[in-house]
Order: structure tokens, then C-alpha cells, then sequence
């Protein structure tokens, strides 16, 4: 895998998911592919840019006039059962609830929505369940996220709609239980959201 720090110049559109966009480009030759890279917003700044980690299966090409690589590294993940690591991770807990005025979709299934979990207990015990079984927490610090805002534009015959994702920040330490499990889950990322910077789940040795 490679981590890379890139920069998108301010002059390009801002939100979140223009940012996943821009990333894309430099990922050429992935059409139809399922998206290969996970990142996380470190830092934005008007006049600036904005700052990206981002962690990918392949290399990155940087051809943008807008994008500018920063650092990057090729690494793997030398891991082994009991070991403790810090991490950090960004993500989005939520949980799925029916409509409450059981409205059906097409195929006449009631709808569902998706909420946020508010309450710190209510993160934890969701990022337990995510990391349940291939690690367990040691320590963990919960943090709140400013909301991001976001407008996906429609296909031609649809219309386009917005929302709001409110991520949490996870800091701390945990124990690897089972080392491929939690390889698979570092590449494949924790919980949804990961088009608008979620999901990303940083490690380091203590």
C-alpha cells in the first residue's frame, strides 16, 4: 500500500465530496473500478488548500495543476497477534432505523434512514462492533468533528440531494487479536462515509 500528504489549491471547489472527486483524478484508467483509496482531511485553509492523508493500493499520479504531492511512502504492515498499537481514526457511527411512516421503495420494502450516534457510549460501543473480532480497544479518546454538508448532483434523469455527515474522531490504542482480519480492515477501511473522508485508520507502533 502507499500512504501519500497531496494539496488541493484553494482555487479548486471545496466540499467534501469535490475533494473525493478531485482524488479520483489521480487514479487514471479506474473506470468501473471499485474506488481503491481511503483519506482523510488533515487541514484546511482559505488561500491555501486543503490537506490530504490519503492511503491507496496503487501509487497516486500527480498530473494536476491543482493537486500537489506533499510526501509519500510505499509501506506494508508487519503486524502480529497481541500487538498494541496507537491509532487515529475519522469515521462516521451512525445507525440504520426504519421510516417511521413506513414508506416503501419500489420493490415495496419499507425505507430506511440513517441517523448519527450522538452520545459518547453510543460511539464506543459502535467501534467495538467494527473492530469485533480482529482487535479490541485498550484506550480511547472520542473527540466531535465539525458536520460536513454535501451536494451530490443527479444523473441525467435524476435528481440530485444533499446531507450532512457528522464524524467523529477516534484516538487511542488497541490490541490486534486477529492479524489478517485487521489487515484486511486497515486496507478496506471502518464504516461508511469513506467519499467524504472517513473511514481511514491510521497505525503506529508504540
Amino acid at each position: 500500500m502507499y500512504l501519500s500528504k497531496v494539496v488541493i489549491d484553494f482555487r479548486k471547489p471545496k466540499s467534501i465530496y469535490q475533494i473525493h472527486q478531485d482524488l479520483w483524478t489521480l487514479f487514471p484508467n479506474q473506470d468501473g473500478k471499485a474506488r481503491s483509496f481511503l483519506f482523510r482531511v488533515e487541514q484546511q485553509q482559505a488561500g491555501v488548500g486543503a490537506t490530504i492523508l490519503m492511503q491507496s493500493q496503487i501509487a497516486p499520479s500527480i498530473e494536476s495543476e491543482y493537486i500537489k504531492l506533499l510526501g509519500q511512502r510505499e509501506y506494508s504492515l508487519p503486524i502480529h497477534r497481541y500487538q498494541r498499537l496507537r491509532f487515529l481514526l475519522v469515521a462516521n457511527p451512525i445507525k440504520t432505523i426504519k421510516d417511521q411512516r413506513e414508506r416503501q421503495n419500489k420493490k415495496g420494502i419499507i425505507k430506511s434512514n440513517r441517523v448519527p450516534l450522538i452520545k459518547e457510549e453510543d460511539q464506543q460501543n459502535w467501534l467495538k462492533r467494527k473492530l469485533q473480532p480482529c482487535a479490541q480497544l485498550d484506550s480511547l479518546l472520542i473527540r466531535p468533528c465539525p458536520p460536513l454538508y454535501f451536494y451530490k448532483k443527479g444523473g441525467e434523469n435524476a435528481k440530485g440531494y444533499g446531507g450532512k455527515i457528522v464524524p467523529v474522531a477516534f484516538e487511542g490504542v488497541l490490541i490486534v487479536q486477529e492479524t489478517d482480519m485487521f489487515i484486511n480492515q486497515v486496507k478496506q477501511g471502518v464504516g461508511p462515509a469513506k467519499a467524504f473522508g472517513c473511514g481511514l485508520l491510521s497505525i503506529a507502533r508504540i
